[in-house]
């Protein structure tokens, strides 16, 4: 049986890996991944503290994080391919001289 320290091990497992890809990558498409990863595992997180309570509270929390993440998505890829026609490329140290 999978018990509540099996999912907050694969929560933290998956968080970490997200803040490893984050601090890591200079590609701006590779960081809103990592930050996707991040929010999934909170996600996971949430999910186990609610299936082991027997609530749902965490469940609907969970929902409200997705909805956040799918407009951080929306939005952050708007911004990478308006960055991208400017400069005709997504790494983050190319973005310093769009500085006024």
């Amino acid at each position: 049986m999978i018990g509540l320290n099996h999912v907050l091990i694969l929560s933290l497992i998956l968080f970490i890996l997200g803040v490893a890809g984050f601090v890591t990558r200079r590609n701006l498409l590779i960081m809103l991944m990592s930050l996707e990863l991040m929010l999934n595992a909170a996600n996971v997180a949430l999910i186990g503290f609610s299936r082991f309570q027997g609530g749902l509270d965490g469940q609907v929390l969970a929902l409200f994080v997705i909805a956040l993440a799918a407009a951080e998505a929306a939005v952050g890829l708007a911004i990478v391919v308006a960055v991208f026609r400017l400069k005709k490329s997504v790494n983050v140290e190319d973005l310093n001289s769009l500085k006024w």
